[in-house]
């Protein structure tokens, strides 16, 4: 079942990650078309542009594939673009409406859905606490919504969308170990499965991260001990364990990108605040992915592989 689990997402992460699947060239001219979306929409709706490429982005992540002749991958609830035509009153109308010029509402047409998108987001206001409530009252999710307020940090500081570089965690000249041990079984704390990599290495190795992101965790588990979550423009969460520390200068909610040192490798973990030495150190890197209902982990293996042979190869 591990390796069926296993092959499935490697094919499923051809279509997401274009640094992975080699099709960059075909992703960037993507990227600059809807990055030209973006751009028009936040001109007749005063919302930046990051805002609709997070949504964008983050809608990109939870469905199969973008729809057919569209660029964006934005899909309108029905309900959201009809509205309910029934009493009482107080029922919307539906965000529906023409943004390209024609006349026509089209639910097909990539100016169309950006346009109604921003007439709802403004209808809360332009600050991020207005569109953050926006969002949850579409999405009525916690966690999505946080997703696409850290993508869109994420888009506002490097103010691209085409960020598909990628680190290994360690640096390339340290002296490290490791094997596929995700799914392998782990006692303390009841029988459960290994859900990362181990990552064998001396005391105090920077442990860097391998995407563009936000600190979303930072401190203490009875488990991981010392660590660091991080998630990405790609809905994952990338899992940071057993530090001896962490970087001074972070905390949660800092956007970092691949290479940004954020702690240093230990053996911390498996009991209460402090514990250490219970294992050798090594660094525990996790990815889990969501998918807009639930969240789940999977084999980091192939990309620590792929990363480190990039790494070596810069």
């Amino acid at each position: 079942m591990k390796l069926g689990y296993g092959f499935l997402f490697i094919l499923f992460s051809l279509w997401f990650f274009p640094s992975i699947s080699g099709a960059v060239s075909t992703e960037q001219e993507s990227d600059i078309e809807r990055m030209a979306l973006y751009k028009k929409t936040e001109a007749v709706t005063g919302i930046s542009w990051t805002f609709f490429a997070a949504i964008d982005q983050y809608e990109r992540q939870i469905h199969e594939g973008k729809p057919e002749n569209r660029v964006t991958a934005f899909r309108p609830d029905p309900l959201f673009w009809e509205g309910i035509n029934a009493e009482p009153g107080f029922f919307p109308k539906g965000w529906g409406d023409n943004g390209d010029g024609n006349n026509e509402i089209d639910q097909t047409n990539d100016e169309d859905i950006l346009w109604s998108l921003g007439k709802y987001l403004q209808s809360y206001g332009t600050t991020d606490d207005d569109i953050r409530i926006a969002l949850w009252n579409y999405y009525k999710r916690d966690l999505t919504v946080q997703t696409i307020m850290n993508t869109e940090k994420v888009f506002d500081k490097f103010q691209t969308v085409m960020l598909t570089d990628r680190d290994f965690p360690l640096p390339i000249e340290a002296n490290f170990s490791y094997n596929n041990t995700w799914g392998d079984a782990r006692g303390f704390g009841g029988r459960r499965m290994h859900e990362g990599t181990d990552i064998f290495a001396d005391y105090g190795v920077p442990v860097k991260s391998t995407t563009y992101g936000v600190i979303e965790m930072k401190g203490w588990n009875k488990f991981g001990g010392w660590r660091v979550g991080i998630r990405d423009i790609y809905n994952i969460y990338h899992y940071y364990a057993h530090l001896s520390g962490f970087s001074e200068d972070i905390k949660v909610g800092d956007v970092v990108q691949p290479g940004d040192v954020v702690g240093s490798v230990g053996s911390s973990g498996y009991g209460p605040p402090g514990t250490s030495g219970k294992f050798p150190p090594h660094l525990h890197y996790g990815m889990y992915q969501d998918n807009g209902n639930r969240e789940w982990s999977f084999d980091p293996y192939p990309y620590l592989k792929r990363w480190e042979n990039e790494a070596e190869n810069k």
